[in-house]
């Protein structure tokens, strides 16, 4: 499964499920458990969630809070919903989940005002991938020089993986986008083969660089989204960004020059 991009579920956001959705709950809910349907749900349903902490995020007009913070409160709130939902009770899902979706930013904002002598959403992920990265280095028992340029090529890809233009509701390019007409050729040249192949990687590897560096959804949530435990998801990622950087080093698209 490839996760759609903020902006394919951005199209959907405000149009309520029908029963097209029927086997994907029944799937989810039943006997199996299916973890894909209830990331396919997670995905559908992603869109709906952004748009209600964009909604509170313009009424916080003024105040020191990233709405990407309260993307992650909103995708919380989502897996809450999801897991306590129940089809057979008649109730459309996205009324069901909307107050808690709601209730969850408004608790994120609720403790912003605590945490903001803390580390920032984005730098404490990017300790996390520094963190993953290593572990996923030493792991190599490679000598410390090249654990080190591992290192850098890890976080220079996860660099670019934001940069594609999917992230941030889909603005053109993202804060990482190159500005010269020479520039944006290059990086959509670079964008292009990056693409490629994480396109070619295993479904897991796929839901997860997806979701952390496109759709923006931290470890904590992936953790929860997958059932496993949120060291188990910084090995994947690891492992994950290993793999796509051989992948691209295979075809000569991403190498350190000495």
């Amino acid at each position: 499964m490839i996760a759609p991009t903020d902006t394919q579920a951005g199209r959907n956001e405000d149009v309520a499920p029908g029963d097209e959705n029927a086997e994907l709950w029944a799937s989810f809910k039943g006997k199996e458990r299916s973890q894909a349907a209830r990331e396919q749900l997670f995905d559908l349903h992603m869109g709906f969630a952004r748009s209600i902490a964009r909604r509170h995020h313009r009424e916080q007009a003024g105040a020191d809070i990233e709405v990407s913070d309260l993307y992650q409160c909103a995708y919380t709130g989502l897996l809450e919903a999801l897991d306590r939902f129940d089809p057979q009770r008649g109730t459309p899902f996205r009324a069901f989940a909307a107050h808690r979706i709601s209730g969850s930013v408004l608790d994120g904002i609720a403790r912003a005002s605590e945490v903001r002598e803390q580390l920032s959403w984005r730098r404490r992920v990017r300790r996390e991938r520094v963190r993953s990265l290593a572990e996923c280095a030493h792991a190599d028992e490679i000598p410390a020089v090249e654990r080190l340029a591992e290192l850098a090529l890890g976080l220079a890809l996860g660099f670019m993986l934001e940069g594609t233009g999917l992230f941030e509701d889909g603005e053109a390019g993202g804060e990482n986008a190159p500005h010269t007409a020479y520039e944006s050729a290059a990086w959509k040249e670079t964008v292009d083969h990056l693409q490629a192949e994480l396109a070619a990687l295993p479904e897991r590897e796929q839901v997860i660089l997806r979701q952390h560096y496109i759709n923006g959804v931290s470890f904590d949530d992936l953790a929860s989204l997958m059932s496993v435990s949120k060291g188990r998801i910084s090995q994947l990622h690891g492992a994950a960004l290993l793999l796509l950087r051989r992948r691209l080093r295979g075809r000569g698209h991403f190498r350190l020059k000495r």
